[in-house]
């Protein structure tokens, strides 16, 4: 937490306006508490700099980065593969089908800032209702099975979404810019957007944690050890995929976040879901803050899509924990 907390505090003191430290955080303790460091006024563009655009979107990057991480430790859990993430079952595909056909037809603006957001979410969760439906069988859904059918959804969805793309001319670059992942031109209401669906989800998954624990020894152990499989699976999936598809609405598709953090955790500090789920929470906020930072100030003042960053840097990392964990090195301290 300590480290977050210091993260949000330089990363809000970087940008491209040329705001001196001293001036972000003088003008952060009058927006605050209305005192005036030094008697100094701030120009109205200034403030609006810090409190409305830098401020709102360090905590989106922590809100969206915190909602992938604990969905990935959710699906985690639930598939009892550490190599799932919340786009397994085709969260991502879906939410890119609802957000890609608004920038082709040109209704991206029909309800205001909400429109992308919206659409995308409902998608998202649709896709996550037609999984759960091909998976589900007498009552029961085969891990197996529910893998194979997100693979399905989602290579047919992003069919679809490949397909819109190459129908798309002057709105091509809108939809590859959205797919690439970016948190430019957010603002406050997404951040408000976003934090309801953590609030919900971080508590619910942490809340069937020690089920996801007993997971661990297969589902019929569970079972005889008093756990309701069926019933702690769907809230599981549902709670990751609600938080999967509000990062996704905001943000657009960013990889590896989900991924590669909770499987880190779990190489530090254990496999304990009780420890590994509110980690992954803080820890997730923290990698894509700096991933954005990175993202807004390496070529400033033009940006790099979020989701290259994060690839560029979760896929060689990551690629480093197999290699390490192929030679017998379950631990990074090992």
């Amino acid at each position: 937490m300590l480290l977050l907390v210091g993260s949000i505090g330089v990363c809000l003191s970087i940008g491209s306006a040329g705001l001196s430290v001293i001036d972000v955080w003088g003008i952060m303790l009058h927006w605050v508490t209305g005192i005036q460091l030094g008697g100094a006024e701030y120009p109205d563009s200034d403030v609006a700099i810090v409190t409305q655009l830098r401020l709102s979107r360090v905590l989106l990057a922590v809100l969206v980065g915190a909602c992938l991480a604990t969905a990935g430790a959710g699906f985690q859990g639930v598939l009892r593969n550490p190599l799932a993430d919340p786009f397994t079952l085709g969260v991502a595909s879906g939410s890119s089908v609802g957000a890609a056909f608004l920038i082709l037809f040109g209704f991206q603006s029909f309800i205001g800032l909400w429109s992308i957001p919206i659409v995308s979410f409902i998608t998202g969760v649709i896709t996550l209702l037609g999984v759960l439906a091909l998976a589900r069988s007498r009552g029961t859904m085969n891990i197996e099975t529910l893998v194979l059918a997100g693979v399905i959804v989602q290579s047919f969805l992003g069919a679809f979404v490949s397909f819109m793309v190459s129908m798309s001319q002057g709105v091509v670059n809108q939809i590859l810019f959205w797919l690439m992942g970016s948190l430019a031109l957010r603002s406050w209401e997404h951040v408000y957007m976003v934090l309801p669906f953590l609030a919900v989800g971080l508590p619910l998954i942490l809340m069937n944690a020690q089920r996801l624990n007993l997971f661990a020894y297969g589902e019929r152990h569970a079972a005889h050890l008093g756990v309701h499989v069926e019933r702690t699976k769907l809230i599981v999936l549902i709670a990751s995929t609600l938080l999967t598809a509000a990062a996704v609405s905001v943000s657009g598709v960013i990889g590896f976040v989900g991924l590669v953090v909770p499987h880190l955790l779990r190489l530090i500090c254990g496999p304990d879901y009780r420890l590994l789920v509110p980690l992954s929470a803080v820890c997730g906020g923290i990698f894509v803050l700096w991933a954005d930072t990175v993202a807004r100030m390496a070529l400033s003042p033009r940006e790099i899509q979020l989701g290259i960053v994060t690839a560029i840097v979760g896929a060689p990392f990551f690629a480093l924990l197999l290699y390490r964990r192929k030679h017998g090195r379950g631990r990074l301290g090992a």
